[in-house]
């Protein structure tokens, strides 16, 4: 890369035009005075003092060098080496029936809880490119979607699979946190996360919730949880005895109060989204809270190069200045 240390010296070139219009309305100065034009005429038409007029023109180009020179030329070679220390995450998803319900819009139109928990999610790996995450998804037992990796495109390939229905139904919080602790055992990074969404109660699975936060504070892991749902009663999809589905209102409750505990013990925060708007602005404040630590170092190495313009501005010069005073020199 190549850059001009003090730029601000380029201005002079602005006074060049006003020499040249300087010039051209002042004339050139007679050197030998005739009583008739035509004694010279033939003179004035010579090829060598055609050129001889425009030998001011050197001057000029010498001193757009030497402003060139002034303005401190160089080529820089920099490199900047950046060492991330990401953070490993697992994401633990509920897909419990409950999931399934209407209580969600997107574009006035109402969308289920896990179509628009995917796309928030998505978009949350996406800005975490350092990150090794992981996705345990739930319902009455927890299994693995992805384990924790750094290809986010398979990452994301994998969530995308992810709907209602691919376990027994119930809501298994504890064991859920368990799973998500369990896959962060072994790994090696500094700071180690769950972020848990739930819509519902624990009510199986054979691990309490509080059970498995007091694992997680043991092993370092701190825990964010996430309350998603209106509160009271949601439209809920139900199949008849025929496989048609149909609406309902069913209560929807949420255990607010020990997901909250949960989050304290391992020094995380609870949250709670009753709309997409205020389930997007939780996975940013949790993006925001949760930072890799970044070390960034800059080298650079500089080549002064304003010889390359001032050499050549005193040839011009020196040029200028011989031809003056020997081939096109002006006779007084």
């Amino acid at each position: 890369m190549t850059r001009f240390l003090q730029p601000e010296w380029f201005w002079l070139l602005a006074l060049l035009p006003v020499v040249l219009v300087w010039r051209g309305r002042r004339g050139p100065v007679a050197a030998v005075v005739y009583p008739d034009v035509g004694l010279v005429r033939d003179v004035a038409r010579a090829t060598r003092s055609r050129i001889g007029v425009w030998t001011w023109a050197l001057a000029l180009l010498a001193a757009a060098l030497m402003i060139a020179a002034l303005a401190r030329p160089q080529r820089v070679q920099s490199r900047t080496e950046t060492t991330a220390n990401g953070i490993d995450i697992v994401l633990g998803l509920d897909v419990s029936g409950s999931m399934q319900a209407l209580d969600f819009l997107v574009k006035d139109q109402r969308v289920n809880r896990i179509q628009v928990v995917k796309s928030v999610v998505a978009k949350f790996i996406e800005e975490r490119p350092d990150d090794r995450i992981g996705i345990v998804a739930f319902a009455g037992a927890p299994y693995l979607v992805s384990p924790i990796t750094l290809d986010h495109g398979w990452l994301e390939q994998n969530l995308d699979r992810v709907n209602v229905g691919g376990t027994d139904d119930g809501t298994a919080i504890g064991t859920a946190i368990a799973s998500c602790v369990n896959h962060l055992r072994a790994t090696t990074g500094k700071s180690k996360v769950v972020i848990l969404l739930t819509d519902g109660v624990n009510n199986t699975g054979k691990i309490a919730p509080l059970a498995a936060a007091e694992a997680a504070r043991a092993l370092g892991v701190r825990i964010y949880t996430i309350g998603v749902g209106v509160r009271g009663k949601a439209p809920i999809p139900v199949p008849d005895d025929a496989g048609h589905l149909h609406v309902i209102m069913a209560q929807v409750d949420v255990d607010e109060k020990t997901l909250a505990e949960v989050a304290d013990l391992t020094g995380g925060r609870f949250y709670r989204a009753t709309d997409t708007d205020s389930l997007r602005k939780i996975y940013e404040q949790i993006n925001g809270l949760e930072k890799s630590a970044e070390t960034v170092q800059k080298f650079e190495h500089s080549e002064e190069l304003y010889r390359w313009a001032l050499i050549p501005a005193l040839a011009v010069l020196a040029i200028w200045f011989i031809l003056q005073h020997t081939r096109w020199r002006r006779l007084p």
